[in-house]
């Protein structure tokens, strides 16, 4: 019988870890190839692991909730294959010895140090109220006489609000000059603790975390938790206006000739494609065509440096049943006809609702796009998603009286109004620019050919 790893998969550029949410199959349990072993979450998406080989689960390297970097072996299957395989998500499995893989062992004795600390620091892994502590933050707890009590009172910047060790050495790093929270014996107060050896190599004090005041529960009140999805968004959201400075620039729009030309070709557009066509694929047109006059609204901030993307990925922020919110990213949006957008704008739009997106289709967008109008709203601010440093929302189209210029002097006419909001990183987008680009676009929607062919 050989032995293979199942690996944490790779889930897109920026994800590193992913945390175990469900086991699908137990230890000793036989596994089908391709069947799904193990579902997983990022801050981004949830997926499933598929088995790359079939066999049976000979054991678990994690358990549910434990955060896992990717690459890292999370399983054990024992088959008769007797040659090395490639699993659906790409990563190649390998063959191990009889003995147990080095991994394994590693993770044993991460879990071994983490209960240990667990145990010396009464610092569980997750808390009565759900929040988790990965084993090396409890070390450093343990380590620098942190409480549990500290802990729980520490904002966090990781996946759902949790706790990393950058958050625990900017704590301590603040400790000496922060008052302590009140000790749970009122007898005596806890002495302060020596300063911390991290904390003295770094010169360059952290800023202050803020938190939030605290709210009072009245009579009748409802408290309704948020879920995993909605904490993710909250966290992102704040994270963005603490980050970039965010500034928005708004016009508005005549798209008479887009509604009515929209309006001729929608029945044809139907029977002959197959696909509804909405006024979505035609707004992230022009902004592809616009992105390419200003290219430098599709960068992003590196510390002090711009890195200018090469490819114009469009995101477009979509609603979900549950009332949340996922922005799955049309990858190469300016290479696309108005056709091909309609069918990738229907596809990530159904699959986001039928919660069947992979985790390659959030990834990598260079800016996006938040149709407000569908919700009956003439404009708003929305917030940037990072690492990008502009996004733009559009208003509900509505029937206006407007000035037209003609030769023969200007009259009033009924036109289709809308009005586009361009919200951008002050950053490294200046009011010129955000401005600009906003206009030009708004030009490109009401240069529309109503006699354009499809």
């Amino acid at each position: 019988m050989a032995e293979f790893e199942l690996v944490m998969p790779k889930m897109g550029e920026s994800v590193a870890e992913a945390t175990i949410t469900k086991w699908m199959k137990e230890e000793g349990e036989t596994i089908e190839l391709e069947e799904s072993v193990l579902e997983i979450a990022t801050d981004k998406v949830d997926s499933e692991v598929p088995a790359p080989v079939e066999g049976v689960l000979k054991k678990k390297l994690f358990n549910v909730d434990d955060v896992v970097q990717v690459g890292s072996a999370i399983a054990i299957i024992e088959t008769d294959a007797a040659v090395a395989s490639t699993s659906s998500n790409g990563s190649e499995v390998k063959e191990t010895a009889q003995e147990a893989p080095t991994a394994a062992v590693e993770a044993e004795s991460i879990a071994a140090q983490g209960a240990v600390a667990a145990e010396g620091g009464k610092i569980p892994a997750r808390t009565e109220s759900g929040r988790f502590y990965s084993p090396l933050v409890r070390s450093i707890a343990e380590e620098e006489g942190i409480s549990l009590q500290e802990l729980n009172g520490i904002n966090g910047s990781g996946n759902e609000g949790r706790v990393t060790k950058s958050d625990v050495l900017d704590y301590l790093s603040n400790r000496g000059a922060a008052p302590q929270p009140a000790a749970s014996t009122p007898s005596a107060p806890a002495a302060a603790p020596a300063p911390s050896s991290r904390a003295a190599t770094d010169s360059k004090p952290a800023p202050a975390k803020m938190s939030a005041p605290p709210v009072d529960i009245r009579p009748g009140d409802e408290i309704i938790e948020m879920d995993r999805m909605r904490r993710i968004i909250a966290d992102n959201m704040v994270m963005s206006k603490h980050v970039s400075p965010h500034v928005t620039s708004f016009v508005e729009a005549d798209v008479t000739n887009i509604v009515m030309w929209r309006n001729k070709v929608k029945n044809e557009f139907l029977q002959r494609e197959g696909e509804k066509i909405t006024f979505t694929p035609i707004f992230i047109e022009a902004i592809a065509k616009t992105i390419r006059d200003y290219p430098m609204i599709n960068v992003s901030v590196d510390g002090h440096n711009i890195v200018k993307r090469k490819d114009i990925n469009i995101g477009m922020a979509t609603a979900l049943p549950s009332g949340n919110l996922i922005v799955p990213v049309i990858k190469n949006a300016d290479q696309l006809n108005l056709v091909g957008l309609t069918k990738k704008v229907n596809d990530l739009a159904r699959r986001a609702r039928e919660n069947k997106l992979g985790s390659d289709d959030i990834q990598q967008g260079t800016y996006t796009i938040s149709n407000v109008g569908s919700f009956g709203n003439v404009m708003g601010t929305p917030i940037i998603p990072q690492p990008q440093v502009a996004v733009m929302a559009v208003g509900a189209i509505r029937k206006k009286p407007v000035v037209i210029e003609t030769p023969q002097g200007d009259v009033i006419a009924v036109r289709h109004m809308m009005f586009l909001s361009h919200s951008y990183d002050h950053r490294v987008v200046d009011g010129a620019l955000g401005g600009m680009f906003v206009r030009k676009l708004a030009d490109y929607l009401e240069a529309f050919d109503p006699n354009r062919e499809f």
